[in-house]
């Protein structure tokens, strides 16, 4: 949350010509409810669970590119799913530049409580092994959004030329 990923999703999206995708947004159209009200109403797991089905249906994708919610490959199913279709991209930034990238911002149900800092800091500890799994990992600290996608976009197009040996 808060490092740019719907933003720069949608400008690598626009440059390969690709549908821009974003789990959340899906989530809510097909529910029909905000994802803090899914939180707060149903609990974190029932969210992480329409993330899960959402991850199973992406097999049969292509030409798309999906910013999805930072907790989404937490799961290490979510995670071993995507890194068998898709290029798995990781943008982070410091604890404390994500909290002044999101303290104005109410819609982040995660980030109600107290101390958002701690919260933040938290949960990039709990994640970090997974996000260290990304296929690459993007400082967007100091950079900016064209930056970051055109570096994105490098390494999309090294990994078209240079696919995986199995």
């Amino acid at each position: 949350m808060g490092v740019g990923k719907s933003s720069v999703g949608r400008l690598v999206a626009a440059q390969l010509q690709f549908e821009f995708m974003d789990t959340d947004e899906l989530i809510e159209s097909r529910t029909g409810v905000k994802v803090s009200e899914i939180f707060a109403q149903h609990g974190e797991a029932a969210f992480r669970k329409f993330e899960s089905d959402l991850v199973a249906e992406m097999t049969g994708w292509s030409g798309k590119v999906i910013s999805t919610g930072g907790g989404l490959v937490v799961s290490p199913t979510n995670l071993a799913s995507l890194k068998t279709h898709a290029l798995v991209v990781c943008l982070w930034a410091t604890p404390e530049t994500i909290y002044q990238r999101t303290k104005h911002q109410s819609h982040r149900p995660l980030l109600q409580g107290l101390d958002p800092l701690a919260k933040i800091s938290e949960m990039l500890a709990t994640r970090e092994a997974a996000y260290k799994q990304a296929d690459v990992l993007v400082n967007t600290e100091q950079r900016s959004m064209r930056e970051i996608a055109a570096h994105v976009l490098h390494h999309f197009r090294t990994a078209q030329h240079n696919p995986p040996r199995l």
